[in-house]
């Protein structure tokens, strides 16, 4: 159940200015949160990491603000402010961001934290504010507004549905909404995919490139994510990363990929990334027992998820060059990972977030049993 103090004392805002202040900001998700066994925490080295100005190359082309909210002495709420410099020069916007927002179920809370943001973002010649987002479209993004009784996933935001009705009483408004599914795994790979991904590779010198070592993948993993700047260049939100933002996602994630569930398709004659796809078993649960932290148990926890057979996967990032997409080359991943994830065990895999205008990554569900699930919503404000 969410947390609802009672009395009336005076909510006050305090900017986060300390390393110790900022460790109190990612920690308040995993308090509020404590007893919601839907929520998934991070990892608070992670978010730290993410929002430390030293550390997080995205403030070569971001700002940010972090506030946190105090009633009694007591963390009742806290939020990010953000401004992507990059993307409001590719769009010609002038956007602030909110994001890394819990509160209370508490009108003042809401208010002032909001304010305080709103006040800022007004401060730096901002004319609106959208979220919740991050600093990229590796962060964390949407308001969770159906499927509160869904268990989420490592990439995705929980939240209680009072944010929603808050959001709109301060006069924030809809955007747009991202769509999860529940994929449900064939028990054999649907015959038109063989056939499409048998065609499009002759057609197009394309192969499927397996690794069988780790060492394998690092020539390629900066090569992915330039596949995904150039994949995900039209989505919501999105700014490409830049060559230090790449090297830092990288040494990230690579460590933690299982091998057998990637699957990159390159081009024969250059080599080139056309499409990859990089998914995961679901590490929701070990998260949970992790609460937060890696040691002394939680790598422990995370290792054994990742080497299990999983009933769920997580689809956790898929690319097709714009130039590739809409001619069937989805087909040559889906035929690759069917079988893997039959001889594992899965059930079904998690979407994770899909815009309600991609009807192209919507498609590709045509021949798979689906369950639409969860809905997640931006919220904007003319400032």
């Amino acid at each position: 159940m969410p947390i609802i103090l009672v009395g009336r004392m005076e909510v006050l805002i305090k900017e986060v200015t300390t390393k110790k202040e900022l460790k109190r900001f990612v920690k308040f998700n995993i308090e509020l949160y404590k007893d919601c066994p839907y929520h998934i925490p991070g990892l608070i080295a992670d978010e730290m990491l993410t929002l430390s100005r030293d550390k997080n190359p995205a403030f070569e082309i971001a700002e940010s603000i972090y506030f946190l909210a105090y009633r009694d002495n007591r963390i009742v709420g806290r939020i990010a402010g953000i401004i992507n410099h990059r993307n409001n020069e590719i769009f010609n916007k002038k956007y602030a961001r909110f994001g890394f927002v819990d509160f209370i179920d508490d009108e003042e809370v809401v208010d002032k934290l909001f304010g305080a943001v709103e006040d800022w973002a007004r401060s730096k010649g901002m004319t609106a504010i959208h979220g919740p987002l991050g600093f990229s479209d590796l962060d964390q993004e949407g308001m969770l507004i159906e499927g509160f009784d869904q268990l989420g996933t490592m990439a995705t935001i929980y939240n209680y549905a009072y944010y929603a009705k808050h959001i709109e009483r301060i006069n924030y408004s809809k955007d747009l909404d991202w769509k999860e599914f529940k994929i449900f795994i064939p028990k054999e790979v649907p015959e038109k995919h063989l056939r499409i991904g048998e065609i499009v590779k002759q057609k197009y010198g394309l192969t499927v490139l397996k690794f069988k070592r780790r060492k394998d993948i690092w020539p390629y993993a900066q090569r992915i994510f330039e596949t995904m700047n150039q994949a995900y260049a039209h989505l919501y939100g999105f700014t490409p990363l830049t060559s230090r933002q790449i090297d830092f996602y990288v040494k990230m994630y690579i460590p933690m990929v299982r091998l057998d569930m990637i699957t990159v398709i390159i081009r024969k004659e250059d080599d080139a990334v056309v499409g990859f796809a990089i998914t995961l078993p679901s590490l929701s649960n070990a998260l949970r027992k992790a609460k937060g932290r890696l040691f002394p148990f939680g790598l422990i926890h995370l290792l054994k998820a990742l080497k299990t057979k999983p009933k769920v996967v997580d689809l956790y990032l898929m690319g097709v060059l714009p130039e590739y997409q809409n001619k069937g080359v989805n087909a040559l991943v889906f035929n690759d990972l069917i079988p893997t994830y039959n001889k594992v065990g899965a059930v079904y895999a998690e979407s994770n977030p899909e815009l309600e205008t991609n009807s192209a990554i919507q498609s590709q569900w045509t021949y798979f049993d689906i369950e639409h699930h969860k809905t997640r919503r931006a919220f904007s404000k003319q400032l």
